[in-house]
């Protein structure tokens, strides 16, 4: 059941970009170079999140355990807005995320009915 503060706004489009805290495009970190572009083309938003603990492609166990010399954690961005709007962003995703993993699936979108109110 949804709080009476929440209303949906409809449905959009969720992105997910799997990649390594240190995999780089253009010397930049690669999660930094997707929020930028994300904020350019004018999506709704972008969150970076560090992972403790996982593996891709290298089958690798990255971890942020204190006796594990990893420094290369995982990494993973997530856009959500129209389902248009995120599908024309692919190709700037396509272009600077090499060897992660982009993940798409459809969200309802909720918002508190307070937002937008000085409080």
């Amino acid at each position: 059941m949804v709080p009476s503060t929440m209303r949906s706004t409809g449905s959009g489009l969720r992105a997910m970009i799997f990649t390594g805290e240190n995999d780089l495009w253009n010397r930049k970190p690669v999660y930094s170079e997707i929020v930028r572009r994300a904020r350019k083309a004018g999506l709704a938003g972008a969150s970076v999140f560090r992972g403790m603990e996982g593996f891709g492609t290298s089958s690798l166990i990255h971890t942020s355990r204190l006796l594990s010399l990893c420094d290369d954690l995982p990494v993973a961005v997530v856009i959500v807005d129209e389902e248009s709007r995120v599908r024309a962003f692919l190709p700037e995703l396509s272009e600077v995320v090499g060897d992660g993993l982009v993940v798409l699936d459809e969200v309802e979108v909720m918002r508190s009915a307070d937002e937008g109110r000085a409080g």
